[in-house]
């Protein structure tokens, strides 16, 4: 069974790509999420 073609987050303050996750639907991702390098909640945006 397919889960989803796996997507990287990248912060738009310091630009890293800090997670990966399986998705399914065809929307961009940009979820709040924790940067380990800005060491803030951060916008991250869903990267090719």
């Amino acid at each position: 069974m397919k889960k989803g073609k796996k997507v990287s987050l990248a912060c738009q303050e310091c630009l890293h790509k800090n997670y990966v996750l399986a998705k399914s639907s065809e929307a961009r991702l940009e979820l709040n999420k924790f940067c380990k390098y800005c060491n803030k909640s951060t916008l991250h945006k869903e990267e090719k």
